[in-house]
C-alpha cells in the first residue's frame, strides 16, 4: 500500500482534521465575536464529518436485519444517532452565543473583543 492509496483511504479523516484546525485558527485568532462563533461552527462540523467517517463501513448495508442475507456486515448506527443530538447542541450554543453578542454590542457598542477588554479595564480603573 503506498503512500497515496493511504491518503487516499483516510481523505474523510484528513478532511475532519483540516476543518477543525480552520476553525481552531479562526477562534484563537480574530477578535471579532461573529467570526469566532463561525469558527465553533465549523470545529462542530468537523467532528460530524468524523463521525460519519467512523460510522462507514465499505460494503456495509443499513442496520435492518434481513433473513436472506445472513452474513451481512452492518453499518453502525450510533455516529449518525450522536451526530443528530450534536446538531441540536452546535446549534443551541449557536443560538445562545448570537444573542449574548447582540447583548455585548447593545452595551458596549461594539463586537471586538479586544476593545471591549478596553473598555472594561478603562471603567476598572475609574
Amino acid at each position: 500500500m503506498s503512500f497515496l492509496d493511504a491518503l487516499i483511504d483516510h481523505i474523510n479523516y484528513i478532511g475532519a482534521m483540516a476543518l477543525f484546525v480552520i476553525g481552531l485558527h479562526t477562534v484563537v485568532t480574530h477578535s471579532n465575536l461573529i467570526k469566532r462563533i463561525m469558527g465553533i461552527n465549523i470545529m462542530g462540523t468537523a467532528v460530524f464529518l468524523f463521525f460519519v467517517a467512523i460510522g462507514n463501513v465499505t460494503g456495509g448495508v443499513p442496520p435492518i436485519i434481513d433473513q436472506t442475507n445472513p452474513d451481512a456486515v452492518y453499518i453502525n448506527p450510533l455516529p449518525s444517532v450522536l451526530i443528530l443530538t450534536g446538531i441540536v447542541v452546535v446549534v443551541s450554543i449557536t443560538v445562545y452565543s448570537l444573542s449574548l453578542v447582540i447583548r455585548i454590542y447593545e452595551t458596549h457598542g461594539t463586537i471586538d473583543q479586544e476593545e471591549i477588554a478596553k473598555m472594561t479595564s478603562e471603567d476598572r480603573d475609574q
